[in-house]
């Protein structure tokens, strides 16, 4: 017994001395690390302190230490709100679509495009299809009012197999499809860079030897290209979860209406008005610190969900 314990001792000793050492030769290397380290702290943990407003009353005059504490009543106030239900199945329903529709195309893209051998072309696809994450978000919702318009090149086709054109942009139940739309096309090639990057270990001498046992196209991906993206997809799934809740304020605001409201007001749009446009601080800071929590839960709960299923972890 005492023998295990000294052998464990020295291992620790032993340990603690080549991190020491690790530390030392790798010193310059850490230097370099220490103005990203000092920025996250100062713009992303330092204003962590403003999230106390959400349990106060917060007035500009008095400031975060002079207003009055509330505690959870923001917090009540919102989830006893009327319109509640609406604002959080709107956000979860564009959040978990756009998840299930928008995550799997940047992997069939990577596929595809490594499955071209002629350079010269695949670099052409790959600018087509990265070329629209370039555009702001204003300059595609603008796109998006102009084709879609009662006027606009969509309906002007559409009428040729109907009497009246279609209300894509005031209708609620055409909103969600046109969000979820345009968000794939705007991301979806892009996505595809870090897919297409891990494809690019895959030994050509796998698929050279699956092909001489008689393995087709489609069990040559299946078999050895997406047992390869196996550990990426995982981790960036779990990634996906834990952002379900922000599925992104500017573009929703922007293709808001008064007619498709009931469809498009999610949290981030209601935090908006209610915390920036009518002033209500306190509520707004409540409303996104349990958006906020409610994406750490699901993020834990996928970490740990996928690594009980694949072996892969994000921590």
């Amino acid at each position: 017994m005492a023998k295990a314990v000294f052998e464990k001792t020295v291992q620790a000793t032993k340990s603690k001395e080549s991190h020491k050492n690790y530390i030392k030769n790798n010193f310059l290397l850490y230097l370099f690390l220490l103005p990203a380290v000092v920025l996250v702290f100062v713009f992303n943990y330092i204003p962590m302190y403003g999230v106390t407003i959400a349990f106060k009353d917060f007035s500009p005059i008095k400031g975060i230490m002079g207003s009055e504490w509330v505690g959870f009543d923001h917090f009540i106030n919102f989830l006893q709100s009327p319109n509640f239900q609406q604002i959080f199945t709107n956000t979860i329903k564009l959040s978990a679509f756009e998840l299930l529709i928008g995550f799997p195309i940047p992997i069939i893209l990577a596929l595809m495009l490594n499955q071209l051998r002629r350079a010269k072309v695949k670099k052409h696809i790959q600018l087509i299809i990265y070329a629209p994450y370039f555009l702001s978000t204003v300059v595609i919702s603008g796109m998006l009012f102009i084709f879609l318009s009662p006027a606009g090149p969509i309906n002007e086709f559409l009428t040729l197999f109907r009497d009246e054109p279609v209300s894509f942009l005031t209708d609620p139940s055409y909103f969600r499809s046109v969000f979820i739309a345009s968000s794939v096309w705007q991301v979806a090639g892009f996505s595809s860079i870090i897919y297409v990057a891990a494809l690019s270990n895959v030994d050509p001498q796998l698929h050279d030897a699956a092909t001489i046992d008689g393995a087709s196209l489609f069990q040559r991906i299946i078999h050895i290209d997406l047992q390869v993206l196996k550990p990426t997809i995982a981790v960036l799934f779990i990634l996906a979860i834990g952002g379900i809740m922000g599925i992104g304020f500017e573009k929703a605001y922007l293709l808001q209406t008064d007619m498709n409201l009931p469809a498009s007001e999610i949290i981030d749009t209601y935090v908006y008005k209610r915390g920036l446009q009518a002033g209500d601080w306190s509520f707004g800071a409540a409303v996104g610190l349990f958006n906020s929590v409610i994406s750490l839960l699901l993020l834990v709960i996928a970490n740990t969900v996928v690594k009980k299923l694949n072996g892969e972890t994000l921590y």
